[in-house]
């Protein structure tokens, strides 16, 4: 079949978080199933076209309406990993994706409503045939909303819409003016079986149009997807989604072990695996390799050379990630003998201004390292030579950063909660049915929790080497790669496609 991705985000070449590597790895692994898959995202002036193969102007002159008028796109395609990008170069007065950044303009929701409508535009008058148009986040929602009350009349009706939704916080939020510069009748969709906001009855609220105008509607873990049905995770779209269980499913996103692998990592000065000896005389990477990554970490940030573990933490630094469980981690950490590093950054002034003051304060201090900007390196240095990684959230839709850990054998201390819950089980876990330990868990995210967690783990790993050893070869060893979820991702395609009518399916 025939799938086309639109997204606000692509990795490696427009990443602000996890969706951008969620877009990448699903495209891809639905490309290896044998499926034809295309994507469309911006062409951001600040994105690194060097990774891009072949970069070339598809069309010139695609006219897209906005604000009463029609504008020239200009819309280029390239290769990213094998997979067809088009990219959506606007020439409209605004230059809406000249702003040297991806997000955090005050127009954005006039940005990515120009991005639907140019979209689709480019789909409709190059007359591309696809059967699914799986789309991302309210910077996308736009588009089922366009299909039916716009290019269907035109007879663009054979493509069935699926919405991903990887973060119910984020909602894109607008007034009806806001639809009227794309071409719909805004104030037609101010009631509360359409898109009016529930928080803010005043807004128009594309998410919710996206949940309701889509064939269907997934969130990124089958636990976030039922957490989301109540009033404290569902941000006021809880009562929506209630409407539209029928066609709303929780599917956990994967990672993609061609990039996050320690047996193959291009950014790790060595390369180990789950085995224990080598199979011949040449196959060196082990286990023990581990430490020696250890040693080149401690090296980079000068941390002390003691026996104690490394506890990182790699997070977006929003109130959502736990910030203040966060904060309580470094001095509990130094209290229990261990060494902490943060690698973070906060698109929040306070917030940054925050974790800026503690950097200075625990500034070349043997055991503490904080670094507030993005470093892939780094990143991946801190998976493979920590012995633990926190991720105190105070919701989580999916969370990759658990899943990665695992595979460099570098346990997860989690929070119960979201896709979190789905991919971490508790080491000392007395639920039945539950074979495979990975990591440790606490439910309430309290510092007495997080404290009782964290000392459960660093005591194992002093105490009971053998034990920890065996829960890193288990962890190493489950599978949490995109072959699974992209399987559930097939099935309800076929069967929007195999339906004959805009029912809601099971």
């Amino acid at each position: 079949m025939h799938i086309i991705n639109i997204a606000a985000e692509l990795a490696p070449l427009a990443k602000v978080g996890g969706l951008a590597d969620v877009v990448l790895g699903l495209s891809r692994e639905l490309s290896w199933k044998g499926h034809d898959v295309d994507i469309i995202i911006p062409k951001y002036d600040c994105m690194d076209t060097n990774q891009i193969r072949d970069l070339t102007i598809d069309t010139d002159n695609l006219m897209s309406f906005f604000h009463g008028e029609w504008h020239r796109n200009t819309i280029w395609t390239g290769w990213v990993e094998n997979l067809k990008v088009y990219f959506i170069d606007s020439h409209d007065p605004r230059r809406f994706f000249n702003r040297g950044c991806f997000y955090g303009c005050e127009d954005d929701v006039l940005r990515y409503l120009y991005f639907c409508r140019a979209s689709l535009e480019f789909l409709f008058k190059k007359h591309i045939q696809c059967d699914i148009i799986h789309l991302h986040d309210w910077q996308t929602a736009a588009v089922p909303i366009l299909i039916k009350d716009l290019y269907k009349s035109l007879g663009f009706n054979h493509a069935k819409t699926m919405l991903t939704i990887h973060n119910m916080e984020y909602q894109g939020r607008c007034a009806t003016f806001d639809l009227d510069m794309i071409g719909l009748k805004g104030s037609s969709y101010y009631t509360p079986e359409k898109l009016q906001d529930k928080v803010y009855p005043e807004s128009l609220n594309l998410l919710k149009g996206g949940i309701v105008y889509s064939d269907f509607v997934t969130t990124v873990s089958p636990t976030y997807a039922q957490e989301v049905l109540t009033k404290d995770y569902g941000f006021g779209l809880e009562d929506t989604l209630n409407k539209y269980t029928s066609k709303f499913k929780g599917i956990l996103n994967g990672i993609d072990y061609s990039f996050w692998n320690p047996e193959i990592d291009r950014y790790l000065p060595s390369h180990y695996s789950s085995r224990e000896l080598p199979k011949d005389k040449k196959d060196r990477n082990t286990l023990d390799k581990k430490g020696f990554i250890k040693k080149t970490l401690r090296e980079r940030i000068e941390f002390s050379e003691k026996h104690k573990p490394i506890i990182g933490c790699i997070a977006r630094l929003v109130p959502q990630k736990g910030i203040e469980l966060i904060k309580h981690a470094i001095p509990y950490i130094l209290e229990q003998n261990g060494q902490f590093i943060l690698l973070g950054f906060s698109p929040i002034p306070a917030i940054n201004d925050e974790f800026h003051a503690l950097q200075q304060n625990y500034l070349n201090h043997p055991d503490v390292h904080l670094s507030l900007h993005h470093q892939e390196e780094l990143a991946h240095l801190i998976f493979a030579g920590s012995d633990m990684l926190i991720v105190p959230s105070i919701f989580e839709p999916c969370g990759l950063t658990q899943m990665i850990a695992l595979k460099y054998g570098t346990i997860p201390i989690v929070r119960k909660t979201g896709g979190l819950s789905d991919t971490i089980v508790d080491v000392d876990t007395t639920e039945p049915g539950h074979k495979e330990v990975n990591g440790y868990t606490f439910d309430d995210p309290t510092l007495e929790c997080f404290e009782a967690t964290l000392k459960r783990a660093i005591r194992c790993w002093f105490d009971e080497p053998d034990k920890w050893r065996n829960l890193m070869v288990q962890g190493m060893n489950i599978d949490f790669s995109w072959n699974h979820p992209a399987d559930h991702y097939l099935t309800i395609y076929k069967q929007l496609i195999n339906s004959q009518t805009e029912k809601p399916l099971l």
